[in-house]
C-alpha cells in the first residue's frame, strides 16, 4: 500500500474494501456500558491521531525543504544576473566583493516576499554565499580539519576522506551547472581553464590543497571534482612521531641525512603522504641553503626564508605556450641552487634530476609513485627511459645508484593510518643491479588492537648503512641506538 491511500485509509476517504475490515470500522466508537470502555475507546481515537501525524510529518518537511531549495536556486540565478561581469573583477578586494555580494543578496531575498524564520533565512544566505563566492555545497567539508579529502563523483554524489577512511555523504549540488561554476571558479583563480577542448585540470585552492577536475566528454556521469587538502598549518616531524608514522630513531637518522646533503627519494602509492613527507624533509634544511622548488600545482610549504617557487603551466588554447616540468628542472640549474626539490617526477624530467643530483646538486630531494624501495628503483628507470635518449639499461642504473643516496617509503595502511614502513639505502650495484639495504623496516607481527589498528612500528634491522661515514667527515652526531646497536639479539639483513 503506498503512502497515499494510507492517508485515505486513516481518514476514513478510501473505497471499502469488502474483504477487509475498514480504518472508519476500526477506530468507529462503540457503545461501552463503562469507564473502561470509554478508556479503551480515547485510547484508540488518541493512536488514530498519532499514526496520522507521524505519516504527515515527513511529507511536510520534504515539502518545506524542496521550497527552500526551489528559492535559493531562484535567488542565486538572480543574484548571477545581477552581479555579472564584478564576479570576476580583479579589480575589486576580496572584502570589497564579499560586501557587495551580501548588499544584492539581502535585496534579492527581501524581494521574493518569501516568510522566513531567522535561522532559515541566515541558512538561506550562507549557502547562496558559498555557492557565488565559495565551494558550494562541500565549502563545510573544506573548513572541517578533520576531513582530509573531499570527492565529487557527480552533483548528487560526494564523499569524503576522514581518518584514513572514506563515508558518503547527503550534500549534494542542484545540478551539474552548480557544479560546473564550482569547477571554473577554482581553476580560473590559478589561470587554468577547462573546457569542452580541455576538459581535465590540475589546479590548487588558496590554501595549497589539490584539486583535480574532469568534465564530459571525457566524464561520462558528467563533471567529477577531487580536492585533496592540505592543513592550515604544515605537520611537523614532531606531529609525524606523536601520529605514529615515524619513530624517533628513524626521524634522527633522516634529519642527518638532509643535512649531509644525501639525495633523497620519497616513494608511496597515491594518498599515502608524499607530499607531507616532503615537507618535513625539506624542514631540515638549514636556512642558509638556497632552495628551488619545482612542482605541477603549488603545494609545498616550506618555512626557510631563502626559496624560490616554481610551477608548470599548461598549452594555453592554442595548443602553445606550455612549460613542463623538464623545463624548469634544466632552467633550475642556471638559478645557483642549493637544493633542488621537485614536488613528484613522473617523466622525462627524471634524467635531469638525476644528472643534477651527479653533478653538484646534492641534497636534492623528490617523490614517486611506486609500492616498494625496489617498485622505486624500476620505476625511475622507466622515467629515465621516457626522455626518449635511447639509454643503454646498464648506464640508467649505473646513474641511478650513483645519484640516489636513500629511499623513504610511506604507506596507507588498512587502518587509514600513513607509516613509514621502509627506510632504504641504495648502495650500489651488483653486476647488473641496483642493490638495496634497508635501514628500519615497519614491524607487522604485533597485530592490530580491538579497533583494528596496527600495533607495529618501525624496528632498526641492524645494519649500519654505509653513508654513515660521510656523517662522520662532516662532524654530524648520530646515536648509535638508532640503528639497534644497543639492542641484543638484532640479526643484520641481508642486501637485496
Amino acid at each position: 500500500m503506498n503512502l497515499t491511500d494510507r492517508f485515505q485509509n486513516l481518514r476514513g476517504e478510501a473505497k471499502p474494501d469488502p474483504g477487509k475490515p475498514q480504518a472508519a470500522d476500526v477506530f468507529k466508537p462503540k457503545p461501552a456500558a463503562t469507564t473502561l470502555g470509554r478508556k479503551h475507546e480515547e485510547q484508540a481515537a488518541g493512536s488514530a491521531a498519532s499514526a496520522t501525524a507521524a505519516l504527515e510529518m515527513p511529507a511536510v518537511a520534504s515539502i518545506a525543504s524542496e521550497a527552500l531549495n526551489a528559492l535559493k536556486e531562484r535567488a542565486t540565478q538572480t543574484l548571477f544576473e545581477r552581479l555579472g561581469s564584478r564576479l570576476t573583477d580583479s579589480a575589486l578586494e576580496d572584502e570589497e566583493l564579499h560586501q557587495f555580494v551580501r548588499d544584492e543578496l539581502k535585496a534579492v531575498v527581501d524581494e521574493e516576499q518569501v516568510p522566513l524564520s531567522g535561522p532559515e533565512r541566515q541558512r538561506l544566505i550562507r549557502d547562496i554565499i558559498h555557492d557565488v563566492l565559495g565551494h558550494g555545497p562541500i565549502q563545510r567539508f573544506l573548513d572541517d580539519p578533520s576531513i582530509t579529502e573531499v570527492m565529487v563523483n557527480r552533483y548528487d554524489q560526494v564523499y569524503v576522506e576522514r581518518q584514513g577512511r572514506i563515508f558518503p555523504t547527503d550534500t549534494k549540488f542542484s545540478s551539474d551547472e552548480s557544479l560546473r561554476r564550482v569547477i571554473d571558479r577554482i581553476v580560473s583563480k590559478v589561470g587554468r581553464r577547462i573546457d569542452e577542448s580541455s576538459p581535465l585540470v590540475d589546479a590548487r585552492l588558496a590554501d595549497g590543497s589539490r584539486v583535480n577536475a574532469i568534465i564530459p566528454p571525457l566524464a561520462v556521469n558528467g563533471p567529477a571534482l577531487t580536492i585533496r587538502k592540505f592543513g592550515r598549518d604544515a605537520l611537523t616531524v614532531h606531529d609525524l612521531v606523536s601520529l605514529g608514522s615515524l619513530s624517533p630513531e628513524m626521524a634522527e637518522l633522516l634529519n642527518a641525512c638532509v643535512v649531509a646533503r644525501m639525495n633523497i627519494i620519497v616513494s608511496g602509492g597515491t594518498g599515502t603522504g608524499k607530499t607531507t613527507l616532503l615537507n618535513v624533509l625539506s624542514g631540515f634544511i638549514p636556512p642558509e641553503d638556497r632552495i628551488v622548488t619545482i612542482e605541477d600545482a603549488v603545494e609545498l610549504q616550506l618555512q626557510q626564508d631563502h626559496v624560490i617557487r616554481l610551477e608548470s603551466r599548461p598549452q594555453n588554447i592554442e595548443g602553445k605556450g606550455e612549460v613542463s616540468i623538464r623545463d624548469l628542472v634544466r632552467n633550475s640549474l642556471r638559478m645557483r641552487p642549493d637544493r633542488i626539490v621537485v614536488g613528484e617526477v613522473r617523466g622525462g624530467e627524471c634524467l635531469d634530476m638525476l644528472q643534477a643530483m651527479n653533478t653538484g646538486h646534492d641534497g636534492s630531494i623528490s617523490t614517486v609513485h611506486a609500492n616498494s624501495p625496489r617498485d622505486a628503483i624500476a620505476r625511475l628507470e622507466t622515467l629515465v627511459l621516457m626522455a626518449g635518449m635511447d639509454l643503454p639499461l646498464r648506464a640508467v642504473r649505473e646513474q641511478l645508484a650513483s645519484a640516489v643516496n636513500l629511499i623513504v617509503h610511506i604507506t596507507r595502511m588498512r587502518d587509514g593510518s600513513r607509516r613509514v614502513t621502509h627506510v632504504t639505502e641504495v648502495q650500489g650495484m651488483e653486476g647488473d643491479t641496483v642493490t638495496l639495504q634497508d635501514a628500519f623496516v615497519f614491524d607487522y607481527s604485533a597485530g592490530l588492537d580491538a579497533n583494528g589498528r596496527f600495533l607495529g612500528k618501525p624496528v632498526p634491522t641492524g645494519v649500519r648503512p654505509r653513508f654513515t661515514e660521510r656523517f662522520a667527515e662532516l662532524g654530524i652526531e648520530i646515536s648509535p641506538a638508532v640503528f639497534g646497536a644497543s639492542l641484543p639479539g638484532v640479526a643484520p639483513a641481508r642486501g637485496r
